[in-house]
């Protein structure tokens, strides 16, 4: 752990020496242009899709758990305009139908011919699993919501624009209230300048200042040569280097190969240091901004998030408001979908053949939430009488990871588009405040 800790201090104290002292040179350079024609990957796209429905169905059920204890269900008249917040293809009242084990309809008490949803009790033992998995992962989940602050310029965010989040940094449904409560050291909730509500960070911890690049870099570091590390690194010889997984046919093209070996061997600025001072047209730059994407997409639970959720986020990540032209010019970094009538985008090297390549609890706990919605979707009512058997997997560790359907249907296969990437605007929004509606 001493020589781990080393290793990172002296990465971050000549990363920075480094930055200042090539700054003036390296935003003067200029980076051959290389246009890329987006490509498909059907993969990721299902993962997308099957993610989609996953995260809405996720929704509903919190929105029915935070009704008040006497009327802990949903009405269809409350539900029948939220097909747009949750972001889902179909009407959400037809989409709740889908999922019988999940979500039980009854007459209402009062209206008869109003149809009413509340969970089922396989569906509450799942809440309760949750429950314990964001108790047990509360360390890590403070550690992220820490690290989203840390990289903004005033170590504070509006609530209105992290919450839009939530599900996809695998944090808890009231996040904001349990862990200001939990730890006042941490966290405050202040207004800015604009009167909105913000979590603010109230102590810097230095531990937390180190990227998932860094991390997997210094890893590569000590299992290659760890003592040949410090001098390469102040030499000038050892660059951070993102992983690259190229579509099909681009990573052999010259053109291509020379532009990326340039591109990597700029200087590396962690998103946790100050930008500031850059030239916010340089090339410089633009590797921050890569960095930035890099890290925030590294911190979500699968690696990927919808694109106007990261906008939400340039002015306090000091990025260009339209910057998805990073995503199409980096294609071996990211990937820019359009599946499910809007913009996500992944981090390439968060999957492996079709799957997440390192799920964390929470994620596992989605996979066995996932397999009771699709023993619903595809049994229907006779899913219903399989109950009892899909009880036992809420304790049951070998329940696969909802992406297997992803896998199984084309692994990592990518389709060159015929036309350019067309940078178009889309609205995305948060199902919220359902709860609420009569």
């Amino acid at each position: 752990m001493k020589h781990r800790a080393t290793i990172n201090d002296l990465h971050l104290t000549f990363s920075s020496i480094q930055t200042i002292f090539k700054h003036q040179q390296q935003q003067c350079r200029t980076i051959t242009k290389v246009r890329l024609k987006w490509v498909k990957n059907r993969s990721l796209d299902n993962i997308i899709d099957i993610h989609t429905d996953l995260k809405a169905a996720c929704l509903i059920k919190d929105a029915i758990i935070h009704r008040p204890s006497a009327a802990q269900f949903l009405t269809g008249k409350s539900i029948s305009g939220t097909q747009k917040l949750l972001g889902i293809t179909i009407p959400t009242l037809r989409f709740i139908r889908r999922y019988p084990t999940l979500f039980e309809e009854f007459p209402h008490p009062k209206y008869p011919s109003l149809p009413c949803f509340r969970l089922t009790k396989i569906a509450l033992n799942l809440n309760e699993l949750e429950r314990k998995i964001y108790k047990n992962q509360e360390p890590e989940i403070v550690e992220r919501l820490c690290k989203l602050l840390m990289m903004s310029r005033d170590k504070q965010l509006p609530i209105q624009s992290i919450h839009p989040l939530r599900w996809d940094l695998g944090f808890p449904y009231d996040y904001d209230k349990i862990l200001v409560e939990n730890h006042p050291d941490k966290f405050q909730i202040v207004k800015n300048s604009n009167g909105l509500s913000c979590l603010k960070l109230v102590n810097w911890v230095d531990e937390y200042a180190v990227s998932e690049l860094q991390k997997s870099n210094e890893v590569k570091e000590l299992n290659n040569n760890g003592g040949d590390y410090y001098r390469r690194f102040t030499r000038g010889e050892s660059a951070l280097a993102f992983t690259l997984s190229f579509p099909r046919g681009y990573g052999a093209q010259k053109k291509v190969k020379s532009w990326m070996d340039e591109f990597q061997k700029l200087p590396y600025v962690s998103p946790y240091e100050d930008s500031s001072s850059i030239n916010p047209q340089s090339e410089l730059m633009e590797k921050r901004i890569v960095g930035v994407l890099h890290e925030l997409l590294s911190l979500t639970v699968y690696k990927k998030t919808k694109r106007n959720y990261l906008r939400n986020l340039t002015d306090e990540y000091n990025m260009p408001f339209r910057f998805t032209r990073i995503f199409t010019r980096y294609p071996g970094i990211f990937y820019l979908s359009l599946k499910c009538k809007t913009t996500s985008v992944a981090l390439k090297e968060g999957y492996k053949r079709g799957k997440l390549a390192n799920p964390c609890e929470i994620a596992k706990y989605r996979g066995k939430f996932h397999h009771v919605m699709r023993t619903g979707l595809i049994y229907r009512k006779r899913g219903l009488e399989m109950l009892p058997e899909l009880d036992r997997l809420v304790e049951d560790d070998t329940i696969g990871i909802d992406e297997q359907d992803a896998a199984d249907s084309s692994g990592d296969e990518e389709i060159e588009s015929s036309g350019e990437w067309v940078d178009h605007e889309d609205e995305d929004s948060e199902f919220e405040d359902v709860s609420d509606q009569d």
